[in-house]
This record gives structure tokens, sequence and C-alpha cells, in this order.
């Protein structure tokens, strides 16, 4: 027996993507004591009266389209008078509209702003299920029944939103999360101009028979976009006439699913709303009224705000090894950062962050006036029982480890390094000293393709400086590479610190070549492998008309 759709309220959010660009954007004014953080880049005035939503309005009023693959899959308001639709290319799209302006695609920042915007939601009635950001379900039945109604309902959750300048969703009321979510997109309001759509109940199939099949696709089933394609081609092009084929037919050709989309263009979702459980609060905030501009006063000042965050991550079981710092300055500079530590952080560790990236913010000039407000939160964890030592000592590993990171705390963040390997062409290059504990996406250079560069196996010797050297021929001259890329004579040999060396065998000249492009940084050079009588390989360069030695085989 098929199960009875349950009623369901879903919340619309039009134009999510810009929104969440606008909103993360939108930051609040720094060292305002009215001012709480309610997620990362989603300010909220402790007053509700949302006052970012002028600005994120103002910004709306231009055209904005998020592109993602050259396509876009998002626009604003003023983008769609100019005549800018999702699905067309970028190309398109600027041409309909040259004031565009156009932004890559986030679904990490959709996700991100949304989150706090459904804790909002959660606040007046429990059990939301995100579907995909900017669109949320509820049950309705509870909600209708605490506010007297299932439009009662619906208003309240728009009004809250609204308090916290998210203007503009729309609430739709039916049998199952799919008719609510298509009431809430298109269709039957309660009045003109409202922003609430019920479907009465078991009047689903009505209200569904008259939209396009497309919308089937934003189900997020993988047969949906193939099932689609076919019915566009037999000429069923609405979810009425889909809904009157054979049950039996369509799961022969899709399966399950087909017969799962089957059943929600004829009205019967069964699908039940799946409430989110919240993650635990796990971040820490600290406004300084007045502001602190000394290093070490910050430092004090986050002593309590870091022990509490390390118990409650342990509470949790829970610990920190990614930190992300926080730092808002009096006129609104801000500084953020995600630190890394070697195995996870403890209280001391979170304070010496703060400190070392107030320090080097207040070098670099980023940050020139005093420290109003300080958010700490962790952007990755682990389980705390993978964190603990062994009951048996730590071993070797443990020991240095402990060593170096009070070394590193006195010293600061650079005064313990270690060396990585990077990406690049040259190997002087690639060689690059990391601050202890900082995992960096050096791994990420390094796969890179990059042309020239040389394959392994690698030098063990790289010279800091590469050192001049020459190469002659059977007569003594000097041998060149000529504007072909060839030598001007068989090399025979090799002066190097002032000795004369035959040279045994020899490959190359490659050529490599970077930004030629540029007039000011661009470079043209050869590389060449030489083995001298003694049995030495060397790596050497051709450049500006002369000999270097970069590396040596050992």
């Amino acid at each position: 027996m098929m199960q009875q759709p349950v009623r369901s309220l879903v919340l619309w959010f039009p134009d999510w993507p810009v929104t969440a660009l606008l909103r993360e954007h939108a930051r609040p004014k720094a060292g305002a004591a009215a001012v709480q953080t309610a997620g990362e880049g989603v300010p909220v005035h402790a007053d509700g009266s949302g006052a970012e939503r002028t600005a994120a309005m103002r910004s709306l009023a231009a055209p904005i389209a998020l592109v993602a693959n050259n396509v876009i899959v998002a626009c604003s308001p003023a983008a769609r008078a100019e005549g800018v639709r999702r699905g067309q290319r970028r190309r398109d799209a600027q041409a309909r509209c040259p004031q565009l302006r156009v932004v890559a695609a986030d679904p990490a920042r959709d996700h991100r702003v949304f989150a706090p915007v459904v804790s909002v939601i959660e606040d007046r009635v429990p059990g939301v299920q995100i579907l995909r950001p900017g669109v949320c379900a509820l049950h309705a039945r509870g909600a209708a029944r605490y506010y007297g109604g299932e439009a009662a309902a619906a208003q309240e959750l728009i009004d809250a939103l609204a308090a916290h300048g998210i203007e503009g969703v729309r609430a739709g009321v039916g049998d199952g999360p799919f008719t609510a979510e298509q009431a809430a997109r298109r269709g039957a309001p309660l009045a003109p101009g409202s922003q609430i759509a019920i479907v009465p109940a078991g009047a689903s199939a009505e209200f569904l028979a008259p939209l396009p099949a497309a919308v089937l696709t934003e189900t997020g089933f993988v047969a949906a976009h193939e099932l689609v394609e076919l019915l566009d081609r037999l000429g069923v092009r609405s979810l009425g006439a889909f809904a009157r084929l054979d049950a039996e037919r369509v799961r022969d050709r899709f399966g399950a699913q087909g017969v799962r989309l089957h059943d929600l263009a004829a009205g019967h979702d069964s699908r039940a709303v799946e409430a989110r459980v919240p993650l635990p609060e796990l971040h820490r905030e600290m406004a300084f009224e007045p502001p602190l501009e000394i290093v070490e006063q910050l430092a004090f000042g986050m002593r309590m705000a870091a022990d509490a965050f390390i118990a409650r991550l342990g509470a949790e079981q829970l610990a920190c090894t990614e930190l992300r710092v926080e730092l808002t300055a009096e006129r609104g500079e801000r500084s953020e950062r995600v630190w890394l530590h070697p195995a996870s952080f403890d209280a001391a560790a979170v304070v010496d962050r703060v400190r070392w990236q107030l320090s080097e913010a207040q070098g670099q000039g980023t940050l020139r006036s005093g420290i109003a407000h300080v958010r700490i939160e962790p952007a990755a964890v682990a389980d705390a029982s993978t964190q603990r030592p062994a009951i048996f000592g730590g071993g070797p590993e443990e020991k240095v480890h402990h060593a170096l990171s009070r070394v590193q705390a006195m010293l600061g963040h650079r005064g313990v390094l270690t060396p990585a390997i990077g990406g690049g062409r040259w190997l002087a290059e690639r060689q690059v000293l990391v601050p202890w504990g900082d995992r960096t996406v050096l791994a990420k250079d390094r796969g890179r393709p990059w042309p020239g560069t040389l394959p392994d196996p690698l030098p063990a010797t790289v010279f800091p400086e590469p050192y001049e050297v020459e190469v002659l021929g059977q007569g003594g001259g000097a041998v060149a590479v000529d504007e072909r890329g060839a030598l001007t004579a068989r090399p025979a040999v090799l002066v190097e610190s002032g000795r004369r060396l035959g040279v045994d065998a020899w490959a190359g000249p490659w050529p490599v070549i970077e930004r030629g492009w540029d007039a000011l940084r661009s470079r043209h050079a050869y590389r060449f492998q030489v083995v001298d009588a003694e049995h030495v390989a060397w790596l050497f360069i051709w450049e500006a008309d002369e000999w270097r030695a970069e590396a040596r085989y050992d």
C-alpha cells in the first residue's frame, strides 16, 4: 500500500546564490557592541533590525550573474530585466547586458551562508530539512497547530527571516515536499502579491498536472534528465501527461527512480521530511571595548575564550586540527586565516595563533587600528580518541613535536621552519621552508603541469645561486646554443671552479620558456646535462650567453 503524503511546508529563497554572495560581503561594523555573528560572513544585528539588508538590496539593483563552466547558473532580478537567463553562455549574457558583473559560482559559499539562515527557522519551528541551498522543508502539521494554521505558520517564518534581512522568501504548503516546493515556486497564492501558496489536501495531482515535466530535474534524481529528454521527444511535456502513462512501462524503461518520478508527477509524494541534526556551537567570539592594539593584551584577553573553546570541543569528544581565526579591527579591517597543527590544538596553541596572526597583520599593514572583535572556530576536527597519547609514552616523534612546538611558541610562527618541495620549473624555487605545523598547498602546486620541469631522478645537490662555468669544444672554442636550440660544437672540456675536466657524456639542451607574454619577467633558457671525466654528473643552464651550474648529481 502506498504511503499517504504528509503535509509539508517548503521555504524557497529565490536567487539564493546571488543572495549568499551579497550576504557574505555584508560585514558588520567592527567594535559595535550590538553586533553578533550568526555564522561565517552573515552578520546579524542583536536588535533584529537586519541593518545589512539595505546594502544587500542596493547591490541586488545591479545586474549580477554567477557562472560555472562559462554557463550562467544564477542571476539577479536586474540581470533578468536585461535579458540574462540561467543556462546562457557567459558571452551571450554579457552581450545582452554589457554592465553585467560576473562572479564564479561557489556551492560551498551557498551552503555556508544558508546554514545560519536555517538556524533562524529552527528557532521558530524545529525539524528543518535542507533540500538544497535556498530550499528547505519542514512538517506543516505541528507548525500549523502552534501558530493557528498553515498560512499563519508560513507568515511567521517569512516575517522572522525578513527581520534578519532576508526578504522575498516564498512559502508553499502541499502534500509532500515536491508539491509544496512547486507551490512556493509557481502557484496558487492566497491573494495577489502574497508570498504564500497553499495546495489543499488531496489536490496535488490537479495542481501539478499543467506544470512542465522539466521540473522533475530539480528533484536530484539521476534518471530525471534522461527521462525528461525522452518525454520531450515523445511529446509528453507536462506532469499530467506523464502521470497518465502506465506505471509498469515506466518501471521497465527507467527502473525504481522512474517510478518515484512518476509518483511525484501524480501528486503521490510519500517522502517524509528528514530533519537535520543541528551541529553543536563550537565557535567562540570576543568583543573588546576599547579595542586592543598591543599583541600581548589581545593574547591575555583571549585566554578564557580559548579555554572555553577547547573545553567545548572536549565535551563533544572532538579535537581541533585546523583553526580559523577572524580578527576585525575598529575601522573595519579584517584578517582571516586558517591555522594548521601537526596534532591538535590546545588552549595555549590557540592563543599563540591569535597572537601570531595579529603580529603578521600589523607588520603587513593589513590591520591599522585596534582589534574590536575576534572569532575562533574549528575549520576541521578529528575524533579526540585518535589524538590521545599512547599508554607507554609517545615515542621519538611526539618528543620532537613537543620540543619544536615549545620553541615555536617562544620564537613565533616562523621561528621553526621545515623544508618542503613545491612546484616550479627551477630546482631552487622548488625548495620551500614552511613554518612548523603548517600543511601547505605545495602538494597541489607540485601536481600542476610544469612544461619544461626536470623529470626524475632529481639532482641531490642544488646550488642556492647557479655559478658560472665554461663548456669548450674540441678546438678550445666556447660551446653555445644557437637560435634553433642546437649546440654550436660538440662539448669536449668542462671548466668548473678553475678545474679543466674532460666530458665523457652529455645530453640536451632542453628549452625552458617562462612568461613569454611579460617583457619584464620572461625567461628563455636551456638545460644541459654533462658527465665529466671524474664520473660526476652536472646540470647546467645556458642563459644570457653563458653557462651556469644549477645542480650536481651526487
